[in-house]
């Protein structure tokens, strides 16, 4: 007899929160860009949208990896949107470090490394936690 184990949520059911962000997102980033002046109230909107539609670009990219590659225990739907919102929040991140001329490539690239490593610690804080069998 097979076990069966345990896999992440099927992708199929991330996708009507991925359109919907995407949606949210495109439409008001394009809202902002085309009918309003960058002050500080749009600027902030901006950024908003962004990560909105950023984070529903990346949320069935998130969910097809974490069943392409499989970990124990099998990431929730809450861990597959925790990974896609750090995805939406790093380019608007990066555009607004580019922004005020700070931005190095060097800069991006340990951003980038400080938010894989967050995950990675949370991964870990997971499957480090005690769950008897059932």
């Amino acid at each position: 007899m097979k076990e069966s184990h345990p896999s992440s949520p099927a992708i199929r059911n991330f996708l009507p929160a991925s359109i919907l962000l995407l949606i949210l997102g495109g439409g008001g980033l394009y809202t902002v860009l085309a009918f309003t002046s960058p002050d500080g109230g749009t600027r902030w909107l901006f950024f908003f949208f962004a990560i909105l539609g950023l984070t529903g670009i990346a949320l069935p990219i998130s969910a097809f990896f974490n069943r392409r590659f499989p970990s124990t225990p099998p990431p929730s739907a809450g861990v597959i949107l925790r990974q896609s919102i750090w995805f939406g929040i790093y380019w608007p991140f990066i555009a607004w470090l580019r922004i005020g001329r700070v931005l190095t490539p060097a800069m991006a690239l340990l951003l980038a490394l400080g938010f894989i490593l967050i995950e990675w610690l949370l991964r870990l804080r997971e499957r480090s936690q005690w769950k008897p069998d059932r």
